[in-house]
């Protein structure tokens, strides 16, 4: 679905990205693993086509990143993007008016699911709450492709495997999910492949069952190990 192909950002004389050769493949949940300032967020904005690259090749379905790819590809950043003084309702209708793929059941439902009121203002939403009211306008959507960008951010314990399970539930075998994630203790129990960034580069990649098996350790050793 997704091709990289030496994909590079340099912002001034900071690289961000350096020669990101990756494949997304339909019905698999990827993880984005790495510290803050490792360079998922920056590749997930330009596989988002909110950031061009300085050198390489990104297309999706053969196609490069543009208008035609933005109506198929669901991008959740870090960032609050939201205005204010909207209500969770005006969220909501806000998402059908801009997106032709945007379910308004599916979003109450998600927003019931996470315990939040319809009602409520953004400006009056907790930090993880607001990162809540972010997944569900997300995954509301119905993409083919969803991009998550530290999504477990704020999130307490007890809503975390709430979060995990809509994005489980939100999978199927005709769309793919990216998460960019730190919390890899959190995360492995869900993921399919993992692709581990750091300093701009990816140092390894592959399904997470064969990593496991190749290396005798779990998702989250091997992790320590590349970042120790």
């Amino acid at each position: 679905m997704l091709e990289s192909n030496k994909i590079s950002k340099k912002y001034f004389k900071k690289q961000a990205l350096l020669d990101i050769d990756c494949s997304i493949e339909k019905g698999k949940i990827y993880g984005l693993l790495g510290p803050n300032g490792s360079g998922k967020s920056t590749f997930m904005k330009i596989a988002a086509g909110l950031v061009h690259p300085t050198t390489g090749t990104i297309t999706y379905n053969q196609q490069p990143i543009g208008t035609s790819t933005k109506k198929v590809i669901a991008y959740m950043p870090t960032e609050v993007f939201f205005y204010p003084f909207m209500t969770i309702t005006t969220v909501g209708n806000y998402f059908n008016d801009f997106y032709d793929d945007f379910d308004m059941d599916k979003f109450k439902e998600l927003i019931d699911f996470m315990n939040l009121d319809m009602k409520t203002t953004v400006k009056s939403l907790s930090t993880g709450m607001g990162c809540k009211l972010k997944i569900a306008a997300t995954l509301a959507r119905r993409a083919e492709l969803y991009m998550l960008d530290e999504p477990l951010n704020g999130i307490d314990l007890v809503a975390r495997e709430k979060i995990l399970h809509a994005i489980v539930e939100s999978a199927n075998d005709n769309n793919s999910l990216i998460i960019s994630s730190h919390l890899v203790d959190e995360m492995e129990k869900i993921l399919d492949n993992v692709i581990y960034i750091k300093d701009g580069s990816i140092i390894m990649q592959g399904e997470a069952e064969s990593l496991r098996e190749e290396k005798g350790k779990s998702i989250v050793n091997i992790y320590k190990e590349v970042y120790a």
